[in-house]
C-alpha cells in the first residue's frame, strides 16, 4: 500500500519504461533460485525474495502499464485499450494453467523462467519511452543532505498525489468505489475455497473448473464486449452493471442452497470482471497526462489497504458460521456480509460524475506548468545553499585582497624610501 503510490510517482518523474523493467524483472530471481537449487535453505530464500518481488510487482505492473497506455492512446479509445490489457492478463492465467497441467514437471520451471526473461528483453528492444525524465543537476552536496532532499522530495510528491485525487470529485469518488469493491471482493476470494469445501465438499478440481469457466468467459467479455459497449453507454454504465453483477455473485455464493448454485454464481464473473478496466478508464480520464502514474498508483494503494483489512474480518466470521456455534443457519453469511460492501461501492458509482473533457484539458494545461515545481523546490534550495557557500568564499577572498593590498602599500612605501636610504648610505 506504500510501494504502489511511490512507484506511480517515480513512473511520472523518471519514465514508464525503467519502472516497468524493474517491476517485471524482480519476478525472475526467486524462481531461478528455486530452479537451480531446491534445498531447504533455497526454499526459505525463495519465500523471502518472492515476498519482496510480490511487494514491488503486485499491482504496480498494472498501474504503470495503464499509465503507459494512457500516454499513447486517445481518450475515447482508452477503455478498450485497458480492457485488452486486463483481457490478455486473464488469457495468460488460463494459458498458464493449461501449460502447468500438460507440461512435464521437469520442464515447468524452465519454461516459466524463459517466459519471465522474455518480457524484459522484449521491453528493452521494442518499448519506447513516453515520458521525458526529470533533469536534475549533479549536486555536489554531502550524502546526508542528499538523502534528506530525496526523502523531502518523495514527501512532496506523495502530498501532491493525494492532492490530485482529493481535489477531483471524480477521482475521490472512484477511490471510494475501488476501496469498497476491493474490500468485499478480496474478502470473498480469501475464504471462498474454504467455504465451498466445508459447505458442499468441493475439491480442488471442481474449484479449478469454476476458475477456468470464469477465466475463459472474462477473456471474451473484456476483449470483445467492453470495446463494443463502451462507445454506446460509457464507462459509468459498464462500471455500475459490473458492480451489480458482483453483488449477485456474492449473494448467490452466500445463499447457495445446492451444489450447482456456485457454478451459476461463477458465471457472473464474466460481467463483474469489467470493474477493473472501467475503473482504470475513469481514473485515466479524470487525471491529466503528467499525473497518470500518481493517480493510478494512489488508488491502487487504497485498494491494497482494503485487501489487507478484509481477510482480517472475513476469516474469523466464516469460521464462526461454518462451525456448530453459529448463531443461525447460514453458512455463507460472511460472503453475504461482504456483498454489502459492494452495494456501498455501487452507490458511490451511481453518483459518479465524470469530468467534462474540456475542463480536464484546461486542467492539463495548467498543471503541466505546475507539475515541475516539486523538483524545482529542491533545486532552488540547493542553489541557495551554493549561494551561501559562494558568499563565504567571496568574503574570504575580500579579506585576502585587503591583506594583499596592505602588503602592496607597504612595499610601495619601502620602494619610495630607497633613494633616501641610498643618500644616507653614501653620506
Amino acid at each position: 500500500m506504500f510501494v504502489l503510490p511511490l512507484l506511480g510517482q517515480l513512473a511520472d518523474e523518471y519514465g514508464r519504461k525503467p519502472l516497468l523493467l524493474l517491476t517485471v524483472s524482480t519476478t525472475i530471481i526467486p524462481f531461478t533460485l528455486l530452479a537451480v537449487d531446491q534445498s531447504k535453505g533455497s526454499v526459505y530464500a525463495y519465500y523471502v525474495l518472492r515476498t519482496i518481488s510480490y511487494i514491488i510487482s503486485q499491482g504496480s505492473i498494472f498501474c504503470i502499464s495503464v499509465a503507459y497506455a494512457a500516454d499513447v492512446v486517445d481518450d475515447s479509445k482508452r477503455p478498450a485499450a485497458f480492457s485488452w490489457i486486463t483481457g490478455l492478463f486473464s488469457a495468460s492465467h488460463v494459458i498458464g494453467n493449461v501449460l502447468a497441467r500438460f507440461l512435464p514437471e521437469d520442464y515447468i520451471f524452465e519454461v516459466s523462467i524463459a517466459l519471465l526473461i522474455f518480457v524484459p528483453v522484449y521491453m528493452i528492444l521494442f518499448l519506447t519511452e513516453t515520458v521525458r525524465p526529470t533533469q536534475k543537476e549533479d549536486q555536489c552536496i554531502p550524502f546526508l543532505n542528499k538523502a534528506f532532499n530525496v526523502v523531502r522530495e518523495r514527501y512532496y510528491s506523495m502530498k501532491h498525489a493525494a492532492h490530485v485525487v482529493t481535489s477531483s470529485s471524480t477521482l475521490k469518488r472512484i477511490s471510494l468505489v475501488s476501496f469498497f469493491y476491493e474490500l468485499g471482493m478480496s474478502g470473498i476470494s480469501s475464504v471462498l475455497l474454504y467455504y465451498l469445501k466445508s459447505a458442499f465438499g468441493f475439491n480442488k478440481n471442481q474449484f479449478s473448473e469454476i476458475l477456468m469457466v470464469v477465466g475463459v468467459g472474462s477473456i471474451f467479455s473484456q476483449i470483445l464486449v467492453l470495446p463494443l459497449l463502451n462507445p454506446l453507454v460509457g464507462e459509468k454504465v459498464i462500471l455500475c452493471a459490473a458492480l451489480l453483477a458482483s453483488i449477485a455473485y456474492g449473494l448467490l455464493y452466500g445463499l447457495a442452497w445446492a451444489s450447482w448454485v456456485p457454478y451459476l454464481s461463477a458465471s457472473f464473473g464474466v460481467i463483474y470482471i469489467l470493474v477493473k478496466p472501467s475503473t482504470y478508464a475513469v481514473i485515466s480520464n479524470g487525471s491529466n497526462s503528467v499525473d497518470q502514474g500518481k493517480a493510478q498508483g494512489f488508488i491502487a494503494g487504497v485498494q491494497s489497504i482494503a485487501s489487507l483489512l478484509s481477510p482480517l474480518a472475513m476469516t474469523p466470521l466464516t469460521t464462526w458460521f461454518l462451525s456448530s456455534n453459529a448463531p443461525f443457519d447460514c453458512k455463507g453469511f460472511s460472503i453475504v456480509f461482504a456483498s454489502i460492501s459492494m452495494v456501498i461501492s455501487l452507490c458511490f458509482a451511481w453518483t459518479l460524475k465524470l469530468d467534462a473533457p474540456s475542463n480536464r484539458i484546461l486542467e492539463d494545461n495548467t498543471e503541466n506548468i505546475e507539475a515541475p515545481l516539486l523538483s524545482l523546490c529542491v533545486i532552488v534550495e540547493t542553489l541557495e545553499e551554493k549561494v551561501k557557500t559562494l558568499e563565504v568564499d567571496i568574503l574570504e577572498l575580500n579579506i585576502q585582497l585587503d591583506e594583499s593590498w596592505m602588503m602592496y602599500a607597504a612595499m610601495t612605501d619601502t620602494v619610495a624610501l630607497l633613494p633616501d636610504l641610498r643618500k644616507d648610505m653614501k653620506a
